[in-house]
């Protein structure tokens, strides 16, 4: 999950290409450094310093989950996409295809979602072994046909090729926003509330649960696992956010809370005071964490996969949104925070009242952290 920097690409031409681009007398130079030292935003960093951007139609490029491009002067394209490896985000064992199928498309559709943005159209490109099977590969489909056609979206291409390793689902997603309604990560502004939509720590009690019953999980267990095997992404919700016109900033919770607001805090130069007691649980939510020995507003803080947003709206102005939107859609927003100004720094206050440094503690592809998304070395 996490950040994505576009597809790969290929430089012909050898030490003359490097040189040209100022990469090879770097790469002599500098001393071997491992993905796993430098981890996955670190990674991020150094590549957008590499990609500077030459057309003046790109409002955001690298280093946000989505690119926002000049379509037209009232609208803006969106463009994101995201990939799912067999044994790095999905064990083939513990979700069929169909939910594959579906959770890949969610994922994306979040990411448009946190733009405020309309979904339109998917390509998919995947990598399957040749003895897979068929109907898993059918099933597969069915999901992301499903999810798609849910949002009003269509699959409209992409790509196939064999693979001699683990199956990889590739998923690029194409949407819009207006311009007067995009939302992004770079709005919020000191005094402003932070607001999250639904509940917080599902998926990451799902996950915790399929990982400690070897896949197996008890029928009223059942909520938080589906919530981490099919994510419903809030598009809806996103719309109706961004159509009002009171949020300054919106992401999606995909690396879990504590890492995801620090990207608004990055972006829009600010810090930011959460209340753990506020964080949003669900019943099944809290009785599964009687059996992972963790309480759920850790789960809801650094658990990832929630799929959920989390925006920022001025400070008087969020009951008001709170309502409209729960009005409009049916779903739940919780005022958890306040943003601060940079210099306050960044702080959870815990449930028994003592404040402690805010530390985003989601997964890091390369760096290993896992902080509540389990102990597995995804």
């Amino acid at each position: 999950m996490g950040t994505r920097v576009g597809s790969s690409s290929s430089l012909a031409g050898g030490r003359r290409v490097e040189a040209r681009l100022g990469l090879a007398t770097t790469t002599r130079k500098a001393a071997a450094v491992k993905l796993s030292e430098l981890g996955e935003f670190a990674l991020i960093e150094r590549i957008a310093a590499r990609l500077p951007v030459h057309r003046d139609d790109v409002r955001v490029g690298v280093g946000d989950d989505v690119a926002v491009l000049a379509l037209d002067a009232e609208t803006y394209q969106l463009a994101t996409c995201d990939i799912q490896v067999e044994g790095v985000h999905f064990v083939r064992e513990s979700i069929t295809g169909y939910q594959l199928g579906r959770r890949a498309a969610a994922i994306n559709l979040s990411d448009i979602a946190a733009k405020g943005g309309t979904p339109e159209h998917f390509l998919i490109s995947l990598a399957l072994p040749g003895e897979l099977d068929v109907h898993w590969v059918e099933g597969l489909y069915d999901g992301l046909r499903e999810e798609a056609a849910r949002h009003g979206a269509d699959i409209v291409g992409g790509n196939l090729s064999r693979t001699g390793g683990p199956v990889v689902v590739d998923v690029f997603l194409l949407g819009r926003v207006s311009r007067d309604e995009v939302l992004l990560r770079s709005g919020a502004r000191p005094g402003d509330r932070v607001l999250v939509t639904g509940s917080l720590g599902e998926a990451a009690a799902g996950l915790g649960l399929l990982g400690r019953g070897g896949g197996i999980v008890a029928e009223e267990q059942e909520q938080v696992v589906q919530a981490y095997l099919t994510p419903r992404p809030r598009v809806r919700e996103g719309r109706a956010i961004a159509r009002r016109g009171v949020a300054t900033s919106m992401i999606d919770l995909s690396d879990g809370l504590s890492s995801d607001i620090g990207h608004i805090c990055e972006q829009s130069g600010v810090g930011v005071r959460l209340w753990a007691d506020r964080l949003p649980t669900s019943g099944a939510t809290r009785e599964a964490t009687e059996l992972l020995g963790r309480p759920a507003w850790a789960l809801a803080l650094e658990g990832g996969e929630d799929y959920e947003l989390c925006l920022t709206a001025p400070s008087g102005r969020e009951g008001e949104l709170m309502a409209e939107v729960q009005e409009e859609t049916g779903t739940h927003l919780t005022c958890v925070g306040e943003i601060l100004e940079r210099e306050a720094g960044r702080w959870v206050v815990l449930p028994d009242g003592s404040e402690a440094r805010l530390e985003g503690r989601g997964w890091d592809h390369f760096a290993g952290r896992v902080g509540a998304r389990g102990t597995d070395d995804r």
